[in-house]
């Protein structure tokens, strides 16, 4: 976990289309549940994560290296995985997600060559790794990149 995967707990947050301050009847009126006097109660409150002059919570916090922005997250499948295919069959990202190898595709899937397969198939992926394709073509099968 880093402060780029922070969000808030689920259904903490609420919408803020909550019309405030509009008379005892609406239930949130007078004070507006800004409670009586007070810095909070005032304009110009400070801001979140303001704790009095004290460092901050986000600024203790050692930050290290960085989050690159055009990063592209890829999922891995091992040539083992494949053997759950009838021989001669086609194998793309929709049938990976059919048979339950993966969920969601993300940006790409690549065939890593870890295990053994015994069928042959064409298989289409965004990227092979050399000892996946290799495994592929020996058993007269095809690795297409699309």
């Amino acid at each position: 976990m880093d402060l780029s995967n922070l969000k808030p707990a689920e259904g903490s947050r609420q919408s803020d289309n909550f019309r405030r301050g509009r008379g005892h009847a609406s239930g949130n009126g007078k004070t507006a549940g800004k409670g009586h006097k007070g810095q909070k109660a005032r304009s110009g409150a400070p801001r979140p994560g303001f704790e009095g002059g004290q460092m901050p919570l986000f600024r203790r916090i050692p930050k290290r290296g960085f989050t690159n922005r055009n990063t592209k997250e890829i999922v891995a499948v091992n040539v083992s995985l494949l053997e759950r295919f009838e021989q001669n069959a086609t194998v793309d990202i929709a049938a990976l997600q059919e048979k339950g190898i993966i969920s969601n595709p993300r940006d790409g899937v690549k065939i890593l060559g870890n295990g053994e397969l015994t069928k042959t198939l064409t298989v289409k992926a965004n990227a092979f790794s050399a000892g996946a394709k290799e495994k592929i073509e020996a058993l007269g099968g095809k690795a297409e990149v699309i």
